[in-house]
């Protein structure tokens, strides 16, 4: 008889062994689970104050940045503070080292054949002939007024059937993501993702010369390399650096290329490519990005006559990874 007891109060005390257990079990999940979430909240309030830090730095670089006595060699457009834990980085650049797609949609005139020219880029990139003419025609079916189609256009029925009732929208583009809306244009993004290195929609013009790279150069005239070669190199200088006191700027088009250019071509090459080219476009884009510990936020403007009476063209904000 005590046997048994004895036997029965060991399996009680057994058990309430087990429970004890398993009830600190869950209590330790219970708090490690608050410890995680506790830490979850605080990195992530750090991480949006540093993000808001971040944003105002980069902000703090576009007003150095539109300030019109700051060069874009000024060592005042990089600052670093606390030790190097925060800062900003600004950059100057023209827009027009890209070319205006509305002006090149907009030209009609047949000697300059900008369509053609739009259609053999689109060729290079990767897209087969046929593609390449149904988009540059697509293309211009949305920005003008009329509802005439291009001869491999896409006017409103066409979106219509696809369920758009206001495509196109027979304007030019206000925003290179438009672009995107057109009949055949994810062909051209799935041939080049970086389309958007080489068009703008904000500088009413063709190429500046003065801020291009070559091969962007020798694709809008229509010559080699080669010959593109000495435009940036004259620009630049004897340091080779564009931006600093040596620079050389082209002051017309006609010197930059032309039967008297540093570029030669004929008068009727002149004629149908040299449309394509500025110098010194008054369009600057300035890109700032700041950092706050790991964190970083970049601001990009668009300011049309940054040396008086600015005026904002666009602003865009992103979160560096």
């Amino acid at each position: 008889m005590r046997l048994g007891c004895r036997q029965s109060g060991a399996r009680q005390r057994g058990s309430t062994m087990v429970a004890v257990f398993w009830l600190m079990s869950i209590l330790g999940i219970a708090v490690f689970s608050v410890i995680t979430l506790v830490k979850f909240e605080s990195d992530l309030v750090a991480s949006q104050t540093q993000g808001t830090r971040a944003r105002h730095l980069a902000e703090m670089g576009i007003a150095v940045g539109a300030n019109p006595v700051v060069r874009r060699d000024d060592p005042i457009l990089r600052q670093v503070f606390e030790g190097g834990g925060e800062g900003f980085s600004c950059q100057l650049a023209s827009e027009a080292d890209k070319i205006d797609i509305n002006y090149l949609l907009s030209n009609q005139d047949p000697i300059a054949d900008d369509k053609g020219w739009l259609r053999e880029l689109f060729f290079d990139w990767g897209l087969e002939l046929t593609d390449a003419q149904d988009l540059v025609d697509a293309l211009v079916d949305w920005v003008d007024a009329g509802d005439t189609e291009e001869l491999n256009g896409a006017e409103a029925p066409y979106y219509e059937n696809l369920g758009f009732l206001d495509r196109p929208f027979n304007r030019p583009f206000y925003n290179l993501d438009e672009m995107k809306f057109v009949r055949g244009f994810d062909l051209l993004e799935a041939a080049n993702p970086n389309w958007k290195d080489w068009f703008t929609i904000w500088t009413q013009s063709g190429l500046d010369v003065n801020e291009a790279s070559a091969d962007k150069i020798a694709r809008v005239l229509n010559v080699s390399i080669d010959d593109a070669d000495v435009i940036p190199e004259t620009v630049r200088g004897a340091d080779g650096i564009l931006g600093t006191d040596d620079d050389q700027p082209f002051q017309s088009v006609e010197a930059a290329a032309g039967p008297g250019g540093a570029i030669f071509m004929t008068e009727e090459e002149f004629a149908q490519n040299g449309h394509r080219i500025t110098v010194n476009s008054p369009t600057v884009r300035i890109e700032s990005t700041g950092w706050s510990g790991d964190v970083k936020r970049r601001v990009t403007i668009v300011i049309r006559n940054r040396e008086g009476n600015p005026t904002l063209l666009e602003r865009r904000e992103e979160i560096v990874q």
